[in-house]
């Protein structure tokens, strides 16, 4: 089994275990992963895209407001470090018609005048936002206003290629969570879905 698919096994489990079979089900039966050809608009854009978050999406093509059968699912896919607060995944078009770090106003305004949020800035990313590749995969369940994730292609020197930022506001911080995607997917493995409880599905 993939990190992949145990990381869907243990997403259904947890759906499961908190009253939210149905849901899961229903899921399951709308939704469809990405094409091969938007797949490889990713890799295009993201030459170094991760394999783990590209098989997601080959999985499911994207759980935020995404049009599935004619019905609008915004379906909790993924968590972050700020526990039992889920995400949704951004679909692969979304990914390809993004700017390389995100659509966030506020984002962008930070990423440009870092001397803002000195105190909340990882020293592993880079500054010079000039060049920042970042791709942006997920929107925190508030429609991303308050949280976003990304995959950072460009970190400083004491960063890691492709490790996972996790973007806060108020208090404006954006931190590494994660090294890669695939230590991502495992801290969330490990912290047992935390985002996934009775204040976030079944009801």
């Amino acid at each position: 089994m993939t990190l992949t698919e145990k990381y869907v096994q243990g997403l259904k489990q947890a759906y499961e275990n908190n009253g939210a079979k149905e849901e899961w089900q229903h899921f399951e039966n709308i939704k469809h992963g990405a094409t091969k050809e938007k797949i490889e608009k990713i890799k295009e854009k993201y030459p170094l895209a991760p394999e783990s978050l590209l098989a997601l999406l080959e999985y499911v093509d994207g759980t935020h407001w995404r049009e599935y059968k004619e019905e609008s699912v915004a379906f909790f896919f993924l968590g972050s470090d700020v526990e039992e607060y889920p995400y949704y995944i951004k679909s692969a078009e979304e990914i390809i018609n993004e700017p390389l770090y995100g659509t966030s106003d506020m984002l962008a305004e930070h990423l440009a005048w870092t001397e803002e949020i000195e105190d909340g800035w990882d020293d592993r990313l880079a500054k010079n936002t000039e060049a920042a590749n970042w791709l942006h995969f997920s929107d925190c369940m508030n429609n991303g206003g308050t949280s976003q994730l990304f995959v950072d292609f460009t970190p400083s020197t004491s960063g890691k290629i492709g490790q996972v930022v996790r973007y806060l506001h108020d208090p404006d911080e954006i931190i590494v969570i994660a090294d890669s995607f695939d230590d991502y997917l495992q801290m969330l493995i490990d912290e047992d879905f935390a985002f996934i409880n009775e204040d976030t599905v079944g009801n």
